[in-house]
């Protein structure tokens, strides 16, 4: 037997990848209940910024989140293109707006490194680290990060 056959492999995250306003990021795939098409959202007055709204799905009413205006980087005209991601998130379920979804990737988990201590505070309390993929950089999203404030998310849906 030789070493390689020896050495357990890699352990694999599976991640999602998707676009926002023309940078790459992703979420562990077990977060990810579904992804769907853009659906107009009902607006919560007194809800933060970021958050769109409401929709139905099948029966559950859940707020969505625009990843953009939450990353505080350019907000996209919306159109029959985006994408909305659903993510379980400690327990309540909401829906990412993001570009498009690109990939799902299984990826060593040893690759996805600290964000770079160059960034803001703030930009590396949303990341949980990233991923160089070829020419392209992912970000691993901290999905606890970017959700409203608890005291915030207990007033919504």
């Amino acid at each position: 037997m030789s070493q390689q056959d020896e050495r357990m492999p890699e352990p694999q995250q599976e991640l999602v990848a998707f676009r926002v306003a023309d940078q790459e990021y992703c979420v562990d795939i077990m977060a990810v209940r579904e992804i769907r098409g853009w659906t107009p959202a009902t607006v919560l007055p007194h809800a933060p910024e970021y958050v769109m709204g409401v929709i139905n799905l099948r029966g559950s009413v859940v707020p969505i989140v625009n990843l953009a205006a939450r990353l505080n980087l350019p907000t996209p005209k919306l159109s029959g293109r985006n994408v909305i991601v659903i993510v379980v998130v400690g327990g309540q379920t909401v829906g990412l707006l993001v570009d498009a979804v690109s990939d799902i990737l299984g990826v060593p988990v040893n690759s996805i490194q600290p964000t770079p201590p160059v960034a803001s505070d703030r930009a590396r309390g949303f990341l949980q680290g990233v991923r160089a993929l070829g020419d392209r950089m992912l970000r691993l999203l901290d999905l606890e990060a970017v959700l409203p404030p608890r005291q915030e998310r207990a007033r919504l849906p």
